[in-house]
């Protein structure tokens, strides 16, 4: 079994978003190389850590990063899974901040759903 990070606020039927430790790593990667050095270490410190320790954002951070993601998925240097990626975990940042609700990021080792 592969360890995978459950975000919530997330676009399946239980509001979650199951993604794999690893894809969310490369992505901090290239988020380095799309955003400004001065802008991205919020977001890329949470991408390093992912599956590491459990996070919960409140709905200030969370909005923050919806904002640094979602210049990231406009980015056109951005490989296309990556630019998916980054807009789905926007998505799901906007909503927590939205609903003034934490931003959930717990570690499983089940399979993606």
């Amino acid at each position: 079994m592969s360890t995978h990070v459950t975000v919530s606020h997330g676009s399946d039927f239980f509001g979650v978003d199951t993604l794999p430790v690893r894809q969310l790593r490369d992505f901090g990667q290239h988020v380095r190389s799309v955003l400004p050095e001065n802008d991205h270490p919020p977001l890329t410190r949470l991408l390093d850590d992912a599956g590491e320790t459990e996070h919960t954002l409140d709905s200030d951070q969370a909005a923050l990063l919806a904002v640094l993601l979602r210049r990231a998925a406009a980015h056109r240097r951005l490989k296309k899974p990556y630019r998916e990626l980054a807009a789905r975990l926007g998505i799901a940042a906007a909503t927590a901040a939205a609903d003034t609700q934490p931003w959930t990021w717990t570690t499983t080792t089940e399979g993606a759903r």
